[in-house]
């Protein structure tokens, strides 16, 4: 018998199934069971799209995320939250970090605000005390290391054998050398999307199939956060 596994990106599944489904990023949320229902089910569908995993056994999903330091706002909530993730039956979870920077646009606005307040005989040290009341640059944060981990465990896994197909729910194009490398050692590859637009040419290229998520599957797998109690609460008195 055959055994297929799943490499889920979660920052990946997160913005494009929000984008998908018409969500606002920060509003939607992962469903880590709904995820592994999907997986289960891909052997029991008769679809040709599916006819790799068709019929083999599901291993488990490696989920993939970053993980904010102690210091970093949201850290506590977030720990909650993979404590959860990781207690999820067919989950096992693997983490990277979040990385914040200064935004990509800051540099280039305070260059137009200078020449704003030289234009307006305003001196700068005035012009930005003012500015600073009223803006505040917040960091943008980014994963790192959620790649890296991603393709080291396909190729390690595909080196030992532990499966046949790896089914990566993932676009980026950094993960080619990865998918490569795991079909070299004998195993299929199929990549699943919220949309085909969402994923590299170099890994549709490369790999073996293509599934794009229908939205009733996708609805299962992410959806929209609760309101909170004291938000309903107001909308009840208005």
């Amino acid at each position: 018998m055959s055994v297929y596994a799943g490499f889920v990106d979660a920052g990946f599944l997160h913005a494009e199934g929000a984008r998908s489904l018409k969500i606002e990023r920060g509003e939607a949320r992962l469903d880590a069971l709904g995820v592994v229902e999907w997986f289960k089910q891909l052997r029991e569908n008769g679809d040709d799209a599916i006819s790799s995993v068709r019929n083999a056994d599901f291993l488990r999903a490696y989920w993939y995320d970053g993980a904010l330091r102690p210091d970093q706002e949201g850290y506590k909530k977030q720990s909650q939250y993979f404590y959860a993730l990781a207690e999820t039956a067919g989950v096992q979870l693997r983490l990277g970090n979040i990385a914040e920077r200064s935004p990509s646009y800051e540099r280039h606005l305070r260059v137009a605000l200078k020449q704003t307040a030289s234009a307006l005989g305003i001196g700068e040290k005035e012009f930005f005390e003012e500015f600073n009341q009223h803006w505040e640059f917040r960091p943008e944060t980014k994963q790192k290391g959620v790649d890296t981990l991603i393709a080291l465990d396909m190729v390690r896994f595909a080196g030992q054998k532990v499966f046949d197909t790896a089914v990566l729910i993932s676009g980026d194009q950094d993960l080619a050398g990865a998918v490569q490398t795991t079909q070299d050692m004998g195993c299929r590859v199929v990549i699943a999307t919220p949309g085909e637009g969402s994923v590299s040419k170099e890994l549709k290229k490369l790999a073996d199939e293509v599934i794009i998520f229908s939205q009733n599957d996708l609805k299962t797998m992410v959806g929209k956060r609760k309101p909170k109690a004291s938000s309903l609460e107001n909308s009840k008195n208005r």
